[in-house]
């Protein structure tokens, strides 16, 4: 199956999924790659320490504003990331459809990627530095 939609999902929509939203822009120019969060924190920007960190990698993620996960994203997309198996159980429960696309961003390492959000910088500089390594696992079969 070719792959032209990704969706990335985290809970709130503003700390991991748009941090591996944009990695994997930066890897995937002419695909259409999104996110979405399962209690998306609507119309919010992207964290302040989650854009310190992609600042730093010279990755922009200031345009980014939160959405709410819903059945036409899933319904788009070929490959749906998570970050963790309850997220990934959680969707194929809500939305059987979901079911054999939906991987989580760790998948190559057996990871999950724990929520950085309200935590300190130097937790969220560590997610943004696993994130792009699960994303950089990725790319060989994209």
């Amino acid at each position: 199956m070719k792959i032209e939609n990704i969706l990335v999902v985290c809970v709130g929509n503003i700390c991991r999924s748009p941090m591996a939203e944009y990695f994997l822009k930066q890897k995937f120019p002419n695909l259409s790659i999104s996110s979405a969060g399962i209690s998306g924190l609507i119309g919010h920007p992207a964290d302040d320490k989650a854009l310190q960190c992609m600042d730093r990698l010279n990755i922009d993620m200031r345009s980014h504003i939160a959405r709410k996960l819903n059945a036409d994203l899933i319904k788009k997309a070929d490959l749906i990331l998570v970050m963790s198996n309850n997220q990934q159980s959680h969707l194929e429960k809500t939305w059987p459809f979901a079911k054999g696309k939906t991987f989580r961003l760790g998948h190559w390492q057996n990871r999950n990627v724990p929520d950085p959000y309200q935590h300190d910088q130097a937790f969220f500089d560590q997610t943004c530095l696993n994130i792009q390594s699960y994303v950089q696992d990725w790319t060989s079969h994209i």
